[in-house]
């Protein structure tokens, strides 16, 4: 956007100035002439007033740079990670279980405390549990779910990060342009607090019209201090998805072009609401392993005894199983819960997508509106407000106004200006916030 200010202030440049008297410059501290520092402090002194500044980065490249520095997303990425590192387990035989004992052993009678020959034996034995089929599967299952959830909330995840690091991106490049615009207009004002103490010795105007030029420079010189703490605020929240100590940025603003029908029909493929679709799978794997509880699982035993050697060793086998003969009572509560669950996630997924759908269409109605405001601001009333200072300035020129008209009209040129960036940059706010948060784009 460019926006014109050299014909508004022509004719200012052409008032009459009075000289600023000399300043006195005294230092408040010993100046460094005065006492010769040596070569290394100078160098240290030097490396310390200048930090590194990270290289400017455009908005694309802020993107890419929040997506691989972001720390959030490098624990995101490691919970996937050790999804996948559980998942091989899942489904296995449990560990077999080594038994040691002592059987036979008399405690009471005319040998009791004593190893009797006849009855005592060491034994050794070993036992594996065998969980039934449709439980190991339902835990197969439910580790596949579980990358699948750990998947979709680094998706979700990545998506918040790039919205956030965006947002910092635009806040510090309008911050800047603000700045940089508030600054040309105190440059390009210069002649006018110069020509009030003139005006008012020359008799061109009262000695209180004086005072109208100091005011509105005091208030222009906080809004300036404003824009800088704007910039740093900006700059920290920048560096903080990006990982660079100084950020800056460089390049154009992402162009104002939203697929609106593209966004509307791509809601059920957000990240968020496959984050619900893959608990919604997660959940059906729980209520297929609160079934298999309604199945036996199997348990084997074999040891091996040492005893006398008149009677010779024993070796034993055997076997258990768990009788789900009362399911009413155990796995049944615990299915009807696990389905309940599997119910509620369906809910939430469709209770989000709805979210999802009229926050775009209440986000998309603020940005209409707002886009239309910064084309009003633009186009009709900055030109307006520039034409009535260049009119001012001229009748100024030729005595017909007086320095309070020029105030005012430079006031309402300086708001305007300020008021169409911050426009402009509300809007853009709009459109990254739309486009990263509903787009289908994870650059």
């Amino acid at each position: 956007m460019i926006i014109r200010f050299g014909t508004a202030f022509s004719v200012v440049r052409r008032l009459p100035a009075v000289p600023l008297p000399r300043r006195l410059r005294r230092p408040c501290w010993p100046c460094p002439v005065d006492r010769p520092w040596p070569l290394a402090a100078l160098l240290v002194l030097g490396l310390c007033a200048a930090p590194a500044r990270a290289d400017p980065q455009t908005f694309d490249e802020t993107l890419a740079r929040a997506a691989s520095e972001a720390p959030r997303l490098r624990a995101s990425a490691l919970g996937v990670d050790a999804a996948r590192a559980a998942a091989p387990a899942a489904g296995r035989l449990p560990d077999p279980r080594l038994s040691v004992g002592l059987d036979g052993y008399p405690v009471n009678g005319p040998f009791a405390g004593q190893f009797d020959e006849d009855f005592t034996m060491l034994r050794i034995g070993v036992e594996q549990e065998v969980p039934s089929r449709a439980r190991r599967r339902a835990e197969r299952d439910i580790a596949e779910a579980a990358i699948g959830v750990a998947g979709a909330e680094e998706s979700v995840a990545r998506r918040e990060v790039r919205v956030a690091a965006g947002l910092a991106w635009i806040d510090l490049f309008y911050a800047e342009l603000r700045f940089a615009a508030l600054d040309e207009l105190l440059a390009t004002l210069q002649p006018l607090w110069d020509a009030a103490p003139a005006g008012v010795v020359s008799g061109a105007y009262r000695p209180a019209n004086a005072l109208g030029p100091v005011q509105l420079k005091a208030d222009l010189d906080d809004r300036r201090s404003s824009l800088a703490a704007d910039i740093e605020k900006a700059r920290a929240e920048l560096a903080r998805w990006t990982g660079d100590a100084d950020p800056e940025t460089v390049g154009p603003p992402p162009q104002d072009d939203l697929d609106l029908v593209a966004l509307q029909s791509g809601i059920a493929q957000l990240p968020t609401v496959r984050a619900y679709g893959a608990a919604a799978r997660r959940a059906e794997a729980e209520v297929d392993l609160a079934r298999a509880g309604r199945r036996p699982d199997w348990s084997f035993q074999a040891s091996y005894a040492r005893r006398d050697e008149r009677f010779g060793d024993l070796f034993s086998v055997g076997a258990s199983v768990r009788l789900p003969i009362f399911p009413g009572r155990r796995q049944d509560p615990v299915i009807a819960a696990r389905a309940a669950d599997a119910l509620r996630v369906s809910a939430e997924r469709e209770d989000a997508e709805r979210v999802l759908t009229a926050s775009l269409r209440s986000a998309l109605a603020e940005y209409v509106t707002a886009h239309d405001q910064w084309i009003r601001s633009r186009d009709v009333v900055l030109p307006s407000v520039l034409q009535r200072s260049d009119l001012e300035t001229a009748s100024y020129a030729a005595g017909r106004a007086g320095i309070v008209e020029v105030l005012e009209a430079f006031t309402a040129v300086a708001n305007a200006r300020l008021d169409a960036l911050d426009r402009e940059a509300a809007v853009k706010r709009q459109v990254v916030e739309i486009t990263l948060t509903y787009g289908n784009d994870d650059r």
